[in-house]
């Protein structure tokens, strides 16, 4: 069965999603494209060479009886709304991060899913690359023994027009600052890999960017039974370094891909363990690569989920999880004090409304464009 798709949104990031369903012309066609801006839509269209119609009003494109799929590539204040109303009407959705602005609105997408008997998968195409594949394996596996000690670090650069555009940099329509576009990431991948956390203590700041809102720097410790990690969200950081850090008991793993280990000397100072090095090492070389990658990875997951080949890689509760994440960073960052997991449904932290009524202004948001004139992103010089 060749699936119908169709995309809402048409930003940058529209081009990763319509260059994904396109590796796969045999299971899936691009059917529609929907945005606000019908002239947008149409020049994406042209530019990827793609014959689709043009819809302005999704609700009405949602009628079409062709169409089974839909990517939401919109901002992330809108994102529960469409994707809920996509589900009732028995349409698949793959939602771009943040899932969602709120655990509350998490909730409702998750019982709309389960309602209709649909997929809900949110994006997280980190997931999806030889390289984090091999790290998830490596320590689910226990090669190393048990995690001591995880760094995250999410390190972006953005200009000061980088909020200009009219939903970015508030709380209500982007719902956070870097914590939420970016690191957004790298935290999906850290509790992937090894679990929610018991607490979290942060703090956060603005530092850079005065038509924003929102933080563009946020560093949070999180406990662990056993272990501590931290994370360090930032769009100021010139040389944009993304890496994740692992300390086993054996040795230090880490995309990008790196290896140490160490033995101790009788007086208990190390030296290089180099067999126990090159043992692990060879052991990640030989783990499989996967292909296609990134977006195109997902869409694969996608449809072999759908067609009931296996479970999603990443489903409505794994996204719930990443946003429960940055919730709590926000909770701690605001009251100054060390946030337990889980959140309450009675926490002010777990409805957009409590989130634009708790979290500090940092600036005014005074500049407002409705579209940039180029649409050229980059991705970062993140872990390879």
């Amino acid at each position: 069965m060749k699936h119908g798709v169709a995309i809402i949104g048409t930003g940058a990031i529209a081009r990763s999603h319509i260059a994904a369903y396109n590796q796969f012309p045999e299971d899936c066609e691009i059917k529609a494209l929907c945005d606000i801006y019908p002239q947008k839509a149409k020049a994406l269209a042209e530019e990827m060479e793609i014959n689709v119609d043009i819809f302005e009003d999704y609700h009405q494109m949602l009628e079409r009886t062709d169409i089974d799929i839909v990517s939401i590539c919109l901002p992330p204040s809108v994102h529960a709304e469409v994707s809920i109303a996509a589900m009732d009407a028995k349409k698949h959705v793959l939602v771009e991060k943040p899932m969602a602005p709120s655990l509350a609105e998490c909730d409702a997408m998750i019982e709309a899913s389960e309602r209709n008997r649909v997929l809900l998968s949110p994006i997280a195409q980190n997931r999806f690359r030889t390289s984090m594949m091999r790290l998830k394996h490596m320590i689910s596996e226990g090669i190393g023994g048990s995690v001591l000690h995880a760094t995250v670090d999410s390190l972006w650069w953005r200009g000061q027009n980088y909020y200009d555009l009219w939903w970015r940099g508030t709380w209500e329509k982007e719902c956070g600052g870097c914590t939420t576009s970016h690191a957004v990431h790298q935290l999906d991948l850290l509790q992937w890999m090894v679990g929610m956390p018991q607490e979290i203590t942060a703090v956060m700041t603005n530092v850079g960017h005065d038509n924003s809102e929102c933080e563009d720097l946020a560093i949070a410790i999180m406990k662990y039974p056993g272990m501590l990690a931290q994370m360090t969200a930032s769009i100021v950081a010139h040389d944009e370094g993304q890496q994740l850090v692992f300390q086993t008991e054996k040795a230090r793993f880490s995309a990008p891909w790196k290896i140490a280990a160490s033995k101790a000397l009788e007086n208990g100072f190390p030296e290089d363990d180099t067999q126990t090095a090159k043992e692990m090492d060879s052991y990640y070389n030989n783990l499989p690569e996967i292909s296609p990658e990134r977006h195109a990875g997902q869409v694969k997951d996608f449809i072999e989920a759908l067609e009931g080949k296996h479970p999603l890689l990443i489903d409505g509760k794994q996204g719930r999880n990443t946003i429960e994440l940055i919730m709590a960073i926000y909770k701690s960052s605001q009251s100054k004090q060390t946030v337990t997991l889980p959140l309450a449904k009675d926490d002010p932290l777990y409805t957009r409304g409590g989130l634009i009524a708790t979290m500090p202004r940092f600036h005014e948001k005074k500049r407002s464009i409705e579209n940039f004139s180029t649409s050229e992103i980059t991705l970062g010089k993140d872990a390879k």
